[in-house]
């Protein structure tokens, strides 16, 4: 039997995740978290062979949950609606055995499962195709100037801190705004977001 914690912020998700995986023969739902803090409690108690688990969670993260679980034999299995490569590239460093999306057919879950179980990892070909589309394409110095502007700093106050002019930087903003594909400081700041890019 593959003893299996969830955990996810959503109770009508976590009911219904809960239901459909009792379902299979071979599984077993032993425990439910609605935050990374219970799951990681959970696995330490109950020992289950998988934890599948959300990442935006309350007190700690689905990541933050995978990196501290990262030593424990319990095999991790981010499910979420988040197709970012920040976020893959970050769950794949904590070595998590599958990363999910919600909107995948249910019965892809089982199966993912029972791969996992016999030691394969799985990824939903979404992410795959993202990690090589979608690198990160600013210079170490321009990916500072952009943690700047969302901090809400001016022109003025990122060439302080940086001990550069107001020139270099504006002209940093506009290459940062190029390669962004983006109109405006608000929409940089926004993509960069959605990507995951942001440490």
């Amino acid at each position: 039997m593959i003893r299996i914690v969830l955990a996810e912020d959503q109770r009508m998700m976590l009911g219904a995740l809960g239901s459909l995986l009792d379902l299979e023969e071979d599984m077993e739902v032993v425990g439910m978290a609605s935050n990374g803090q219970e799951a990681i409690d959970l696995v330490a108690n109950l020992n289950p062979d998988i934890c599948i688990m959300d990442i935006e969670m309350p007190m700690k993260s689905g990541l933050d949950a995978a990196e501290h679980l990262k030593e424990h034999p319990c095999k991790v299995i981010i499910l979420t609606t988040f197709a970012r490569s920040g976020y893959f590239e970050r769950a794949r460093n904590a070595g998590v055995s599958g990363y999910l999306l919600k909107d995948s057919p249910s019965e892809d879950l089982a199966t993912s499962i029972r791969s996992i179980m016999s030691g394969r990892r799985i990824y939903a070909p979404e992410l795959v195709d993202l990690v090589y589309a979608g690198d990160n394409p600013l210079t170490e110095r321009e990916r500072e100037v952009m943690e700047l502007i969302a901090q809400g700093r001016s022109t003025n106050e990122i060439a302080k801190e940086m001990f550069i002019t107001s020139g270099t930087v504006r002209n940093y903003i506009s290459t940062i705004l190029d390669k962004l594909e983006v109109g405006n400081r608000i929409e940089a700041i926004s993509r960069f977001k959605e990507k995951g890019w942001f440490k």
